[in-house]
């Protein structure tokens, strides 16, 4: 029976360019919108989001941080080396957050049992008062801090998939228990942290959850990644809601990351993590788009996400991992034994 699964989106997103050559250039998310349209999905409705206010992106976001993009509306400027605006971009900016928190206040709210917010500028780089690696706020941070702040949500769960480590989500939350990040990803790479050692600091200790895995692995080193960590420590954290920092770069054709998981695999993680939402969170779960830069790949994940989202059975993963992901897996279980039963 398909669910009732809402997908957030503007337009005017795709307005954010940030010149020619850009690896997160606007048609990433043109081709998932000419995917999900063109193969539409049962159970799926579509949502414009609000562009989130300032009291939302100051629970995360230093005031003269966000004072600092501000003053960049309507030009073209660089925050950050990898960051260059348009004159569309900070209003971009302001639709991806706000998006993040439309979806989660959908299914906080019993509006949509589950979201995919399809956003562009990414977030999950975004530090307190620095904008970096393509993103400029911390979109799953926000859409955290929001369900925590104005929601009733006890818990949140933020699980972060993108190839490469979310250093803005994990720095935002370490000291905290209430919101537990959970991060894979190709180690050593950009941006250069999520040693499996970074486990949160003061009582955040143990809240912040780094699986670092070495270059070349797929779809089965992932899945047991999600059945031997993530499944364990999700049942003791029991949260009221799971966030997905959804990137897809790394799919086996990403020109950015070094990873083998395929469209098929994403798909099985999706449903893990819906498996979870289901027995730990009534339901409660949204994915938030962040990489992916191979436009077919993407695509294909993006759409098979949603497909599971919507209902679909997810695929089935092999049994076992490699023995590069098992190692990884074991250290990144010895750095958390101290804080919960693994």
């Amino acid at each position: 029976m398909p669910h009732d699964t809402l997908l957030v989106c503007a337009d005017s997103m795709l307005d954010h360019d940030q010149g020619p050559g850009h690896p997160e250039s606007p048609e990433r998310l043109r081709a998932i919108l000419e995917r999900l349209h063109a193969q539409p999905i049962a159970g799926v409705r579509w949502a414009a989001p609000a562009p989130v206010t300032r009291e939302q992106l100051l629970r995360v976001h230093d005031p003269a941080f966000v004072a600092e993009v501000d003053a960049v509306r309507g030009t073209h400027a660089a925050l950050d080396p990898d960051v260059a605006l348009a004159p569309a971009s900070v209003d971009a900016a302001y639709l991806a957050a706000g998006s993040a928190v439309t979806a989660v206040e959908a299914v906080a709210s019993g509006a949509a049992r589950r979201a995919f917010a399809l956003v562009r500028p990414p977030g999950h780089h975004a530090e307190r008062a620095r904008a970096m690696g393509f993103c400029v706020f911390g979109n799953a941070a926000v859409a955290a801090a929001h369900a925590r702040a104005a929601l009733g949500v006890d818990r949140v769960l933020v699980i972060d998939w993108d190839v490469h480590h979310g250093n803005g989500t994990d720095h935002l939350f370490a000291a905290r228990r209430d919101v537990l990040v959970f991060d894979t990803h190709q180690y050593p790479h950009y941006p250069g942290t999520g040693a499996a050692e970074e486990v949160g600091r003061g009582d955040g200790r143990g809240f912040t959850v780094n699986v670092p895995l070495p270059e070349g692995l797929g779809d089965a080193d992932y899945a047991a990644v999600f059945r031997d960590l993530l499944a364990p420590i999700a049942e003791q954290f029991r949260p009221g809601l799971v966030l997905v920092s959804a990137g897809f770069d790394a799919h086996r054709d990403d020109p950015l990351g070094g990873m083998r998981v395929t469209g098929e695999g994403f798909a099985h993680l999706c449903g893990v993590v819906c498996e979870l939402a289901d027995r730990l969170a009534d339901g409660r779960v949204v994915l938030l788009l962040e990489g992916g830069y191979d436009l077919a790949g993407l695509a294909d994940s993006v759409h098979a996400c949603t497909a599971v989202l919507a209902g679909s059975t997810p695929p089935t993963a092999a049994p076992a991992a490699s023995p590069r992901g098992d190692a990884a897996i074991r250290r990144a279980r010895a750095c958390q034994a101290p804080f919960w039963r693994l």
